[in-house]
């Protein structure tokens, strides 16, 4: 169910975001708030990760893809190359589901 309010409000406020950094607007947050929004990328992509990985429907979801992303996680914690982690991960996956 998606709301298409907040859709495009989202949207503008992107647009916007955007549009004053073109403009050359030289803050966008308060000086003090600089150090949280440049971690921001960092937290939100776990996050999207996981919610990608167990949600469905508005319920967890234990599957294949779970034990992809703890090898995933694994390989990254070792330091692992970009490749590296895609492949082992994408390939647990892969060989979980056709088992």
């Amino acid at each position: 169910h998606v709301s298409w309010a907040a859709l495009l409000v989202l949207a503008a406020g992107a647009y916007a975001a955007k549009l004053a950094g073109v403009l050359g607007a030289q803050r966008l947050v308060p000086a003090r708030f600089e150090g949280a929004v440049a971690l921001l990328p960092a937290a939100l992509l776990p996050a999207l990760a996981a919610v990608q990985t167990f949600g469905a429907e508005r319920a967890l979801v234990i599957d294949e893809r779970a034990p992809g992303l703890a090898v995933a996680t694994a390989l990254v914690l070792l330091r692992a190359p970009l490749i590296v982690v895609l492949v082992a991960a994408a390939g647990t996956t892969a060989l979980l589901r056709a088992i």
